[in-house]
């Protein structure tokens, strides 16, 4: 059983979709992180940096439970767990480069155009100049990389796929913008195709059932910005 510590956000997606494509037996653990969940000892003692996702695997190597955090730790970890969506052997070099632009570049610069557009109070123009402009970028290289590509690595659907997907999922809200994938034809291409994908639904539903908070409001940002109001 995979424990799956969850808010419904972008890097949690991406484990959802895994677990529904590849069947594993999963349970949902929410993690309001408005309320400040994650920073409960509970949760810190399975994530140190207070982030979801999570999971907790009880039947991890010798039988002992293993915690694993960060969306792209977890993504290798259940490929390699399950053998599936880990591509070809040769393509290996490639699988892991894009999952580290994912998780280094692209993840991180929506994140903090969601920031600036969102949350960060108005007139800082030059902080949602430098992560829009950031975000087209690395949209571009992923535009440029799928010509005449149906998937992100090799010939077939792999972890590189999910983890790209969770945040192109959420590519209007990142680039304020809503047809934000109308100038790159080969991402939207790729993304319309993902979306096929008896999964993706399947996904989008998980934790649907539970009433996060939803309001922004100074609990919210305290509880997601601490350094904010240290």
């Amino acid at each position: 059983m995979i424990r799956f510590y969850f808010h419904p956000t972008p890097n949690p997606a991406k484990i959802s979709l895994f677990l529904e494509e590849s069947g594993l037996p999963y349970e949902i653990h929410p993690v309001d992180t408005k309320k400040g969940e994650q920073h409960s000892p509970e949760f810190l003692a399975i994530n140190p940096n207070g982030k979801v996702p999570a999971i907790v695997d009880t039947d991890g190597a010798g039988g002992k439970e293993t915690r694993v955090f960060d969306s792209n730790a977890i993504l290798i970890y259940l490929a390699e767990k399950t053998g599936k969506f880990l591509g070809k052997a040769e393509d290996r070099g490639e699988l892991l480069s894009w999952l580290m632009f994912i998780a280094s570049g692209l993840g991180p610069f929506s994140g903090q155009a969601v920031h600036f557009q969102h949350v960060a109070p108005a007139g800082n123009d030059y902080g949602v100049n430098r992560y829009r402009k950031e975000i087209e970028r690395h949209y571009k290289v992923m535009d440029d990389h799928l010509v005449q590509r149906e998937f992100v690595v090799g010939d077939s659907y792999t972890i590189a796929d999910m983890s790209l997907w969770g945040w192109i999922e959420r590519a209007a809200f990142v680039m304020k913008n809503d047809a934000p994938l109308d100038p790159y034809p080969n991402l939207k291409k790729w993304y319309q195709g993902i979306c096929t994908r008896p999964a993706v639904e399947r996904a989008r539903k998980v934790g649907s059932d539970h009433a996060f908070k939803s309001e922004m409001d100074d609990v919210a940002k305290r509880a997601l910005f601490p350094s904010n109001y240290s």
